[in-house]
């Protein structure tokens, strides 16, 4: 089986010890403090990875992680759609919408030849 690591909370790559699934059931108390000490514990089933066990503070690391990711997000989403409502925008968006299709077409030419695509190779 291969080696199982994981990134703790403290950022550092640490392998994570596996137990089967018979010890587990036979021997929780014992592969907890294991989990509370390693931070997790991967539990196998014929000698598969089915199932990590986390210390909870390794859990709420990995909750905090996500949270603060999705408000990044979420306030970058925020920050374009503000820098998209400026009065410019909305006057260049709304002359693309009342554009005839030969405005467009100019415009479309004009932007390929200030940026090109790229010539791709036939096979």
């Amino acid at each position: 089986m291969p080696k199982l690591t994981f990134r703790n909370s403290r950022g550092q790559l640490v392998d994570i010890s596996t137990v089967a699934a018979t010890k587990v059931k036979n021997e929780f108390g014992a592969i907890l403090e294991q989990t509370m000490h390693s931070g997790a514990v991967a539990i196998t089933r014929h000698d598969t990875p089915k199932a990590v066990l986390l210390s909870f503070t390794e859990f709420e690391s990995l909750i905090n992680e996500r949270s603060r990711s999705l408000d990044n997000l979420h306030a970058e989403f925020e920050e374009l759609l503000s820098q998209m409502q400026t009065p410019s925008a909305r006057k260049g968006v709304e002359a693309a919408f009342h554009a005839s299709p030969v405005e467009l077409g100019r415009t479309a030419v004009k932007a390929f030849k200030k940026h090109p695509a790229p010539v791709r190779k036939r096979a």
